[in-house]
């Protein structure tokens, strides 16, 4: 069989935690005094393209948005989130064939603290988040490079209409789950390879 590389969103992908990571960011644009959102829909449509990206353009200081991070998320809470059902043993069937990684707009402490707390430990080769590059598209890339990988078989899974799109100029294979925070229909939108409903869909791909 010919080996693949599937790259993983972790929040709202792996692990459902919108209503903390939601908190986390408005925590962190009142602590720099810019608490540019109004309600759910615009955190949401931060995710439409890179969330950097779409912070900057809203005036955010992206040097002080992340200086107030670190301490903000060093209080997150993993029990007040729950790990998506059904996903991690076809995970874990998939790690028996083909390499995982990690591409995330979270922070890596974040992200390795989230895996250690729901049982994904052992399971992704490499974790990419905003400590590393803050474009998605970047990240893409080097983990392409780094695995010897042929764009035609890497996969990015995401579940915003962003993760999407920057998988997409990055020139991979993209899907995306519909269990997530942006909605089927949003996801539709942005053109994914495929959607899934559920994890053991992966399986199929």
């Amino acid at each position: 069989m010919d080996k693949k590389l599937f790259l993983f969103d972790c929040d709202g992908v792996l692990v459902d935690s919108l209503n903390v990571f939601e908190g986390t960011v408005r925590a962190c644009l009142d602590a720099i005094g810019q608490p540019i959102l109004r309600s759910r829909s615009d955190f949401l449509d931060l995710f439409d393209d890179n969330f950097y990206t779409a912070i900057v353009e809203k005036g955010v200081d992206l040097e002080a948005f992340m200086l107030a991070a670190g301490p903000i998320l060093a209080r997150v809470d993993f029990s007040e989130m729950k790990p998506v059902e059904g996903l991690l043993p076809v995970i874990e069937t998939i790690h028996r064939l083909h390499p995982l990684v990690i591409i995330s707009s979270g922070g890596e402490k974040t992200i390795r603290g989230q895996l250690a707390h729901f049982g994904f430990n052992g399971i992704f080769d490499t974790i990419l988040g905003s400590d590393f590059l803050l474009s998605k598209s970047d990240k893409i890339n080097h983990a392409v490079a780094a695995f010897q990988m042929d764009k035609g078989r890497t996969f990015y899974i995401g579940d915003t209409a962003g993760d999407i799109r920057e998988a997409r100029a990055a020139g991979v294979r993209t899907v995306a789950v519909a269990w997530g925070w942006h909605s089927r229909e949003r996801l539709a939108a942005a053109e994914p390879d495929y959607i899934i409903d559920k994890p053991s869909d992966l399986l199929g791909i």
